[in-house]
C-alpha cells in the first residue's frame, strides 16, 4: 500500500488530517481540473468548487479495491466535471425554448422558431454526447482500450446483437459479476457461457463491446445509451 493511499484512508476518519490532505492536494485538483475542462482554472472559477468537492467525494469512497487513490480521485474530478457540465448545457436549452412561450405575440407553432429550436436542441445533444463519451473514454482506458476501438467490435448481425445485450444484462443484472468485471477489468467469459448459456466465441469476439455496453447502460449516459437501444428493448423482456 503506497503512503498516499493510507493517507487518504487516513482522511476519512480523521477530520482535522482531512483538511490538511485536501489543502496538500490542491495543486492536483486545479490541474485536474483544467485537463478536464480544457482551460485555465483558478479558485475564482466554479469549476474549483466542484472539482473541490468531487476530490472529497473521493476521499470518503476511497478503498484499496479502487487502485491508486490519485487516479481514483481523477476519474471522480472529470466526472463530476462533465455532470456539471452537462447540466448546465441542459439548463441553456431550457431557457432558450422557454423564452419563446414568454412571447405572447408569436405563434408557437410558427415553422421557424420549431427549426431553431430543433437545432439547438442537436447542438446541445451534441455538446453532451461529446462529454459523455469524453467520460466514458477515461473508464474505458482503465480496461486497455479506448473508445475508438468499439468502431471495429461493434456486433453488426441481429443475433450477435441479442447474444452481446444478454451479456450486458446478465452482467448488470448480477452486481458480484458487474464488479468483477470492473476489478479484473475484463468480462466473466466461464460465468457468462455456463450460467448464462451464451456461446463464448462471441463473447471473446465482442468483450470490449459488451465492456463498454455494461459501462454505458449501468452509469449516467443517456445520449450514449440512445444509441444501445436494443439492449434496453432486451431488457423489458
Amino acid at each position: 500500500m503506497r503512503e498516499i493511499d493510507q493517507n487518504a484512508i487516513k482522511a476519512q476518519s480523521d477530520a482535522a488530517y482531512l483538511e490538511i490532505f485536501i489543502k496538500e492536494y490542491e495543486v492536483f485538483i486545479l490541474h485536474t481540473a483544467h485537463k478536464s475542462a480544457g482551460k485555465y482554472i483558478t479558485k475564482r472559477d466554479d469549476q474549483w468548487a466542484v472539482a473541490l468537492s468531487a476530490f472529497h467525494e473521493a476521499i470518503l469512497s476511497y478503498d484499496m479495491d479502487k487502485g491508486a487513490f490519485l487516479s481514483f480521485a481523477e476519474i471522480v474530478i472529470k466526472r463530476r466535471l462533465y455532470d456539471d457540465k452537462r447540466k448546465q448545457l441542459r439548463h441553456s436549452n431550457e431557457i432558450f425554448i422557454d423564452s419563446y412561450s414568454l412571447e405572447n405575440d408569436m405563434d408557437v407553432d410558427d415553422i421557424s422558431i420549431k427549426q431553431e429550436v430543433m437545432a439547438k436542441t442537436t447542438m446541445v445533444q451534441q455538446d453532451i454526447a461529446k462529454l459523455e463519451i469524453e467520460a466514458i473514454s477515461d473508464i474505458l482506458k482503465e480496461y486497455g482500450f479506448s473508445f475508438s476501438d468499439l468502431a471495429q467490435v461493434s456486433p453488426k448481425a441481429a443475433k450477435t446483437k441479442k447474444i452481446c445485450a444478454q451479456a450486458i444484462i446478465y452482467l448488470i443484472d448480477h452486481p458480484v459479476l458487474f464488479h468483477e468485471m470492473k476489478q479484473n477489468k475484463t468480462i466473466p467469459l466461464k460465468v457468462l457461457e455456463k450460467n448464462g448459456g451464451l456461446p463464448r466465441k462471441v463473447l471473446e469476439r465482442h468483450r470490449k463491446y459488451i465492456i463498454a455496453g455494461t459501462e454505458i447502460i449501468s452509469g449516467d449516459y443517456p445520449v450514449l445509451a440512445e444509441y444501445l437501444s436494443y439492449v434496453r428493448k432486451e431488457l423489458k423482456k
